[in-house]
């Protein structure tokens, strides 16, 4: 199955679209620092998706993939504690977080029971 039709690829991707749009109205002070590290998490997450579905072992791009996400709620939680974003929009991204770390170790376990 060829990766952008994966659903946990669709969601990375719809993470990355709503970071985007959340970077882009951080104030000055903060979008280049907090900004740019939620949307490079977000691509790295991207693309270890394309890379756990093309490989042979999938677990080491897996653990990875949910490393990022655990730093990308971490990082949310800061804008959030710091007003950069507003509780709503912690939330969607949270929920976005959530099903791809779901989807991930889900993969993961699946992936392991295979090998």
């Amino acid at each position: 199955m060829h990766h952008t039709s994966l659903p946990i690829y669709k969601i990375a991707y719809d993470l990355l679209d709503v970071i985007t749009d959340l970077a882009k109205n951080m104030p000055r002070d903060f979008k280049q620092s907090i900004g740019s590290k939620l949307r490079d998490e977000c691509v790295d997450i991207v693309t270890l998706i394309f890379r756990a579905n093309v490989s042979r072992e999938k677990a080491p791009h897996l653990l990875k993939l949910v490393e990022k996400q655990q730093v990308l709620e971490l990082l949310i939680r800061l804008s959030r504690d710091k007003r950069l974003i507003s509780t709503s929009q912690y939330a969607k991204v949270i929920e976005l977080t959530s099903s791809i770390g779901k989807q991930a170790n889900g993969w993961r376990r699946s992936a392991s029971s295979v090998s």
